[in-house]
C-alpha cells in the first residue's frame, strides 16, 4: 500500500489526445471565466500547496497559459530579506492581493510558515503557533472584504515523489527545480505529513475549506483542479464576438527600405 496525504481512487491511466482534448475545452471555459470576473471586479485568490514534485506548477502553467497577464498573474514569492523577516508575518503577501478584476495564483503562500518554516526549523515555536492562530483569522478578512479565496492541496505519494525527484536529477532542463531543501523533504516525509495534518486542523475551516487534489497522477490532478475551480465561481459566457475586418487600404506611395540595410537574426535553423 502507498504512503499517502489522502486517500484516493484506483489511477486510471490517460491517454494524451484525450488528455489535451479535456485540457482545451477546460482552458477555453477558463477563458470565459476570466471575462467574467472582469467584467464583475471580482477579486479572487488561487492558493497552490502540497508536496515537492506534487505537479503545483504544471498546474497554475495550465491555467495561466491561456489568461491575460493583466488579469490573471502568478506570485511566487523568493526567501524574505532580512527586512521582512522583521514585519508582521502576512505583510509581504498583502501587495500581491487581488484588485477588482483580478486573479491571483499563489504557487505557494503564508502556508510556508506551515509547512517547510516549521519543519525545517526556518521559525521559531512561537512563531509557528501565532501563525496558525492568526491565520483563520487573516483569511476571514480577506474573505469578508470581498475576496474569493480557493485553497487546494497538491497530494503526492512518497513512491511517486521520489520517482518525479529522479526525474527531475536526469533531465538537466529541469534540475534547477531541485535544491538541498527538497533532498531533504525526502527524509523528512512522514514529519511534513505531520505539519500538514496539524495545519489542515487549524485552517480547514468552514469558510476557507482546504480541497485536496490526488496529484499521483499528474494529468488527471491538472484536469480535476481546474475543473473543480471552474465550479467554484458562478460565471456567464461573455466571449465577445468575432470582428469584422475592414478592406485593407491600398499601398499609397510607400517604399519599404532595403532589407540589406537591417540586421537580421542567423537564420541557424
Amino acid at each position: 500500500m502507498k504512503t499517502e496525504d489522502v486517500t484516493s481512487g484506483q489511477h486510471k491511466k490517460i491517454s494524451g489526445k484525450q488528455y489535451e482534448q479535456e485540457l482545451g475545452k477546460l482552458q477555453l471555459e477558463l477563458v470565459k471565466l476570466q471575462e467574467w470576473v472582469k467584467f464583475k471586479k471580482l477579486r479572487v485568490i488561487v492558493i497552490f500547496e502540497g508536496r515537492d514534485a506534487a505537479g503545483k506548477g504544471g498546474t497554475i502553467k495550465c491555467i495561466s497559459q491561456v489568461l491575460n497577464p493583466r488579469i490573471c498573474r502568478v506570485v511566487a514569492l523568493t526567501t524574505p530579506t532580512e527586512r521582512e523577516k522583521t514585519q508582521w508575518y502576512f505583510q509581504r503577501y498583502v501587495p500581491h492581493l487581488p484588485a477588482a478584476g483580478e486573479i491571483v495564483l499563489f504557487d505557494r503562500s503564508w502556508y510556508n510558515r506551515a509547512g517547510v518554516e516549521r519543519v525545517m526549523e526556518f521559525c521559531t515555536t512561537d512563531e509557528y503557533w501565532d501563525f496558525l492562530r492568526s491565520c483563520p483569522n487573516f483569511e476571514r478578512m480577506l474573505i469578508r472584504s470581498g475576496i474569493i479565496l480557493i485553497k487546494y492541496w497538491f497530494s503526492v505519494s512518497e513512491e511517486e515523489q521520489e520517482k518525479r525527484f529522479k526525474s527531475r536529477n536526469a533531465d538537466p532542463t529541469k534540475r534547477w527545480k531541485l535544491s538541498q531543501i527538497d533532498l531533504k523533504s525526502r527524509e523528512l516525509y512522514i514529519e511534513y505529513s505531520k505539519a500538514k495534518d496539524e495545519m489542515f486542523a487549524y485552517t480547514d475551516t468552514k469558510i476557507s475549506p482546504w480541497f485536496a487534489v490526488d496529484a499521483d497522477n499528474k494529468k488527471r490532478a491538472r484536469l480535476n483542479c481546474i475543473h473543480h475551480f471552474l465550479s467554484m465561481i458562478p460565471y456567464e459566457d461573455l466571449t465577445p464576438e468575432p470582428l469584422e475586418f475592414s478592406p485593407k487600404k491600398e499601398n499609397k506611395g510607400y517604399v519599404r527600405p532595403p532589407m540589406e540595410e537591417m540586421t537580421y537574426v542567423p537564420e541557424v535553423y
